[in-house]
């Protein structure tokens, strides 16, 4: 049994986050230093912290509602901030975000996601 529109729609949602969580680690596997050093990695940080708060946006609210353990809420601030205070962006805090709260994100999406396809089977 295929899964309705509505359900393919959230599961795409939730690999395209997954999806952009991997970008994530890839854009902190050079270090630190090579993030301080590289404004061109500063930005792609941004533009995959932006993408999150997009696939967050795009996922229903039952969902958000039923899964407290991920920070919607501050995956979509962070977006907001990148998208219109561009000028205000802690790249300290970018920095925690893509190698410590990114990941543990990811984990509570990935369970989300496999309960989610699971039932769809």
């Amino acid at each position: 049994m295929s899964a309705p529109d509505g359900q393919e729609r959230t599961i795409k949602s939730l690999r395209d986050f997954l999806s952009f969580c991997d970008m994530a680690a890839e854009v902190a596997q050079g270090g630190k230093a090579a993030y301080d050093a590289n404004r061109i990695t500063r930005l792609a940080a941004e533009a995959v912290l932006h993408r999150l708060g997009e696939s967050v946006a795009r996922l229903p609210q039952d969902l958000i509602a039923a899964n407290p353990q991920v920070s919607w809420r501050g995956i979509k601030a962070t977006r907001n901030l990148i998208a219109h205070d561009y000028n205000q962006i802690d790249y300290e805090i970018v920095w925690e975000l893509l190698t410590i709260r990114v990941p543990n994100e990811a984990a509570h999406v990935h369970a989300i996601l496999e309960a989610l396809t699971a039932q769809g089977q």
